[in-house]
C-alpha cells in the first residue's frame, strides 16, 4: 500500500461506512487543519480502483473483504514497526 493516507483512509472506512466529507472532517479533527479534495478524493479513487473499497449511490465508502484482508496486512506492519507506541504517547505529554 502506497502512503500513510491511504492506510489511515482504509482504517476510517472499515470502522463504518462513510462519505469524503466525513472523512474530511475526521481527518481536519485529528490534523488541526482541513485536508483538500485534492488530497482525499485520488486517494479514494485509488483504493476503488485497487477492489479496496466500494462507494453506494449516496457516495458511502465501504471496505470490501481485500481492503479488509490488505488492512489487517498493514496493521500488523504498523504495529511491528512502531512496537512501543505506547512509550512514543508518553513523550508527547
Amino acid at each position: 500500500m502506497k502512503g500513510f493516507l491511504s492506510f489511515l483512509l482504509l482504517w476510517m472506512i472499515s470502522r463504518s461506512p462513510v462519505t469524503g466529507a466525513e472523512i474530511t472532517s475526521e481527518l481536519e479533527k485529528r490534523k488541526g487543519t482541513k485536508p483538500s479534495p485534492g488530497t482525499i478524493y485520488p486517494a479514494l479513487k485509488d483504493l476503488a480502483n485497487r477492489g479496496m473499497i466500494i462507494a453506494d449511490k449516496k457516495k458511502k465508502y465501504s471496505i470490501t473483504s481485500k481492503g479488509t484482508k490488505e488492512l489487517h496486512l498493514e496493521l500488523k506492519s504498523f504495529f511491528s514497526t512502531f512496537c512501543d507506541v505506547d512509550d512514543m504517547k508518553k513523550c508527547s505529554r
